[in-house]
């Protein structure tokens, strides 16, 4: 029998930590542990420390995991908890994505403060986002906006936007539920025409390949529709090569047996892309995405990918 707390290692910024929060108590509604069983471990990662540059100038998503992985293999934690949408397509060897939480609502949220909606901002106006994702869809939306870099938590963000820095700013709006400061929001983005990052909204638990006294664990938090789901939309990614380098969104929904997937990928300045829509059966996930992402890649064409650079 388990004596040891379970070690749970997670990023310290308020976000993070309700993260890891809602693990620790779905784990211990499906065992009926006590929550002394349980440790939260706070690590803090590159990606936390760098905040004046963007995640494409300084290395990409494994700069928001590295630290954590790395006592993950070393067995110093059991589990590590994160934000799907940060996490790389490879992942460290012996590490793999074991369970994902119920996914939140994955759409973005637009804060304005001189205007409520996207389209309402004034000519010329200034938006705040780290995203090259958001950068672009915006650009591809309203060309006449000024996209600057805006990182940190998102408390600092909303601070920034407060003090004048900027006229409006995105955030995804799982993390502002999460956080419950939905009260901020001026408008939510329809996902067809501001299509959200893979997997964003969802909450991934990674643990060791092998280890089947933490597998038993976890099993029972694992929400197998959010599983398939993003399953989809990581194997999109991996088909692109998809980084914070990269313009990218996408999303699957599960509908029974069924899902239907939905992708896009720009060039920076917004001004071009593809999109693309497969289907098919939820057991087939991985290969849809798959699909999907070399298709999208064949009709784009070599140029479309070295026109990012």
């Amino acid at each position: 029998m388990q004596t040891k707390p379970f070690r749970i290692g997670t990023r310290g910024s308020p976000l993070a930590l309700a993260q890891a929060h809602e693990t620790r108590s779905r784990l211990m509604a499906a065992h009926g542990l006590p929550e002394e069983m349980f440790e939260i471990v706070v690590l803090s990662t590159t990606g936390d420390r760098i905040t004046d540059r963007s995640l494409s100038e300084i290395g990409g998503k494994g700069l928001f995991t590295q630290e954590l992985e790395e006592q993950l293999s070393s067995g110093e934690l059991d589990i590590a908890v994160h934000s799907s949408k940060d996490m790389p397509t490879k992942l460290p060897e012996g590490l793999h994505i074991a369970a994902y939480l119920p996914r939140e609502d994955f759409r973005d949220a637009f804060i304005g403060r001189t205007a409520s909606t996207l389209k309402a901002l004034p000519d010329g106006a200034i938006v705040g986002t780290a995203s090259l994702r958001r950068q672009a869809l915006i650009r591809r939306l309203r060309p006449d906006i000024q996209v600057t870099i805006f990182r940190g938590s998102v408390g600092t963000r909303l601070r920034k936007l407060d003090e004048g820095t900027v006229d409006a700013t995105l955030l995804a709006f799982a993390g502002l539920k999460r956080l419950s400061m939905e009260e901020v929001v001026t408008e939510l983005l329809d996902p067809t025409d501001f299509p959200p990052a893979p997997a964003q909204g969802a909450i991934c638990v990674e643990s060791r390949i092998g280890d089947p006294r933490t597998d038993a664990l976890i099993a029972p938090i694992n929400d197998h529709p959010t599983y398939d789901a993003v399953t989809c939309e990581r194997a999109f990614l991996a088909a692109l090569d998809g980084s914070c380098r990269t313009p990218i969104g996408g999303f699957a929904i599960c509908d029974g047996d069924h899902l239907k997937f939905s992708g896009l990928i720009l060039t920076p300045d917004g001004r071009r892309e593809h999109s693309i829509e497969v289907e098919g059966k939820r057991s087939d996930a991985e290969a849809l995405g798959l699909r999907a992402g070399e298709a999208v890649r064949a009709a784009a064409g070599p140029g479309f990918f070295e026109s990012w650079s």
